[in-house]
């Protein structure tokens, strides 16, 4: 079901609709595992795929990666309320969680059950996100 609510969602995403994004460079690679906490401040390593980006884009990824709510629990909400985010950039970040979430339930269904280390649940976890967030 969350496949085929994606795929819809996707074939009339508004994604080329929401407008100009003021650019930065983006790290590219969210996983948790490349930001450093050191206890008074966040260090940044692995800029392989940074480039030119956006903050809706960059927090969209950032939260829906896999590592960030599967493995670490993190708030999503919480955290993105910490951003003062522009009308646009919302509505801009909504629709790439959309994207993001809908990324990681085909690259987890593509991996197959058997050689994904959480299995089923992984997957089931991410269809319901996905559905939450097309909500």
């Amino acid at each position: 079901m969350a496949f085929r609510e994606g795929t819809a969602w996707f074939a009339h995403a508004p994604l080329d609709r929401l407008g100009e994004p003021a650019m930065i460079l983006g790290q590219g690679d969210p996983n948790l595992a490349n930001f450093l906490w050191d206890g008074t401040g966040i260090r940044m390593v692995d800029f392989e795929d940074s480039g030119a980006s956006s903050r809706a884009f960059e927090l969209a990824i950032l939260v829906e990666h896999a590592s960030a709510w599967a493995d670490s629990g993190l708030d999503s909400d919480a955290f993105l309320a910490m951003f003062d985010l522009t009308k646009a950039e919302l509505a801009m970040l909504r629709e790439y969680r959309r994207l993001t979430a809908l990324f990681w339930l085909l690259k987890l269904q593509s991996r197959g059950t058997a050689s994904h280390r959480d299995g089923d649940d992984a997957l089931k976890r991410q269809a319901e996100r996905l559905l939450t967030l097309l909500g």
